[in-house]
């Protein structure tokens, strides 16, 4: 793989997400439109921290292999690599795996022969407590300063690398790069900055690629190309009946960043404050005025989640009017008396074991928030109860099972009956997880945290 300067760079992503499906006529134009490169992300920590913790995909194996199926047979025909970042949801090293069996699989079955990159980004909590004690990690807010004891405590921990393991990897002649926690954006930029093009552009159409055709005016129709070149890039959609505009590409910027203006990177920071977003005609945007800005110390960011007991779940409906009428009320009477049924029954104490009640269809999703006001007219009752062991926290929503399926308001003179979702109506969840790590190290090289080994990896 060259790495020698050219014009331009074009970027095909097909979608925000590895697993979550695409036309596959829609791979087919843009390597028509002379895609050199496919990019994709396939994790995230959107949906919280089970999949770190436990090293799960979020997606299904048949899923993935669907989408490998397409992209590689069609990178191979074009003689394109490419790239996926995080890798089995949160990039754990066995995620990588997972994805790289995946992908040997198909590409027996395909008859492809690609030379596969495996870049590994988990870190290991001793060698992370050398960088604390030698004052190289900082605390990214809300989070303060890191304790050795939280890094011990982590089931797995991941670095979120930038660009530069991946431009490693396609130096040294892989086909296809299967990288573990990356920025979403080095995926899409790694390629273009190894051919020479401008850090500005291409880190700014990197964020907006990111997630597919988010950016475009049906995000259901497929992916976009981007065209990065010496003053800025373009942008347009993968379907032709779908559109890009100056206010779908620039309002990009404003999805999971701090500031729509600035995002940062582990060599430094993206600025758009100038750019300039221009319909060339009505599918396609150009950009141009964005600019980059190396950071004096080059830092990966840290992703870590460990256990916080074990959970089980209930989830009663209630349509009762009288209950509704003060729902509110009624749920700070059923907290009370679930605390005094398990201290009665099971002779815990309030800090033994925890439980949240939740009601959906009344301000359980905006809580205070919420500008409607007014009785609602049903409503979805969650408890969800966390105990150091699966037993205890089954046992304390068995308690509450009485109370969830006829607990009367005070004012009336009957018992009303709820109505369960399920038989049996607790539901073990297992572990549940929580985010502990929100920091940074100081890296002496953006490639010191990272492990690559070249081949297939095939499943176990």
């Amino acid at each position: 793989m060259h790495s020698q300067r050219v014009e331009s760079v074009r970027i095909l992503s097909p979608s925000g997400m590895l697993g979550a499906g695409w036309d596959h006529a829609t791979i087919e134009r843009g390597i028509a439109l002379g895609a050199d490169v496919i990019s994709l992300d396939a994790g995230s920590t959107d949906s919280g921290p089970y999949y770190l913790g436990s090293a799960t995909p979020k997606t299904t194996a048949k899923a993935v292999a669907r989408d490998l199926r397409s992209l590689l047979t069609a990178a191979s025909a074009a003689g394109i690599p490419v790239i996926i970042g995080s890798c089995g949801t949160s990039g754990t090293d066995s995620g990588v795996d997972w994805v790289a069996a995946i992908a040997a699989e198909v590409m027996a079955e395909e008859g492809l022969d690609l030379k596969v990159a495996r870049i590994y980004s988990e870190q290991n909590a001793t060698d992370l407590k050398e960088h604390l004690d030698a004052g190289r990690i900082h605390p990214l807010p809300p989070l303060g300063e890191l304790r050795a004891e939280t890094l011990e405590s982590c089931t797995h921990i991941v670095g979120a690398m930038g660009h530069e393991p991946i431009v490693e990897a396609l130096r040294a002649g892989a086909q296809v790069v299967l990288a573990g926690r990356a920025t979403d954006t080095a995926v899409a930029a790694a390629y273009p900055l190894m051919k020479g093009m401008p850090a500005g552009p291409t880190w700014h159409a990197a964020k907006i690629v990111e997630c597919g055709g988010q950016c475009t005016s049906n995000p259901r129709a497929g992916g976009v190309l981007a065209t990065i070149d010496a003053d800025g890039f373009t942008i347009e959609p993968l379907d032709p009946t779908v559109s890009c505009t100056p206010i779908s590409v620039a309002a990009h910027m404003l999805y999971e960043t701090a500031n729509p203006f600035e995002m940062r990177e582990p060599a430094g920071t993206l600025n758009v404050r100038d750019a300039r977003y221009t319909a060339v005609d009505d599918r396609i945007v150009r950009v141009e005025g964005s600019t980059f800005h190396n950071a004096d110390q080059y830092t990966i960011k840290l992703e870590g989640a460990r256990i916080t007991g074990y959970e089980t779940m209930s989830f009663s409906a209630v349509r009762d009017p009288i209950v509704l009428a003060d729902i509110d009320a009624w749920a700070d009477l059923m907290r009370t008396m679930i605390r005094q049924r398990v201290g009665q029954t099971l002779g815990l104490a309030d800090d033994e074991y925890a439980f949240d009640l939740r009601l959906y269809g009344h301000n359980a999703v905006l809580d205070d928030l919420e500008p409607e006001s007014g009785p609602p007219r049903e409503v979805g009752v969650m408890l969800l109860v966390n105990a150091p062991d699966q037993a205890t926290a089954t046992a304390v929503a068995k308690v509450a099972n009485p109370l969830m399926l006829h607990l009367p308001t005070p004012e009336m003179a009957y018992l009303p009956s709820f109505a369960f979702a399920s038989s049996p109506a607790e539901v073990e969840r297992g572990a549940a997880y929580e985010f502990v790590l929100n920091h940074v190290v100081d890296c002496a090289s953006p490639t010191s945290l990272f492990r690559t080994e070249m081949g297939e990896k095939t499943r176990a």
